[in-house]
């Protein structure tokens, strides 16, 4: 599962936002998510991906936001590894 997918399947379960919605330029607040939930979907990613991101991540705006931190944690920890 990549991330983009992670965030579509978390917003459709979770708010009923439909896929199609969920495009990187999307603001996350037009599709319903407030600060809970980033915090939520971040748990979700970091449970999924088995990665953890740090608490001092900048607060995501767009998916595309959302998408470049899962990322960049990913890429880090696989380094890593």
């Amino acid at each position: 599962m990549d991330s983009l997918e992670l965030i579509r399947n978390f917003l459709s379960e979770r708010l009923g936002v439909e896929p199609e919605r969920v495009r990187e330029d999307a603001v996350l607040a037009d599709l319903g998510v407030d600060s809970l939930m980033v915090a939520e979907l971040m748990f979700e990613a970091e449970d999924r991906l088995n990665i953890d991101i740090n608490n001092d991540e900048p607060v995501p705006v767009t998916v595309g936001d959302m998408r470049a931190i899962i990322e960049r944690v990913l890429a880090a920890s696989n380094a890593e590894g």
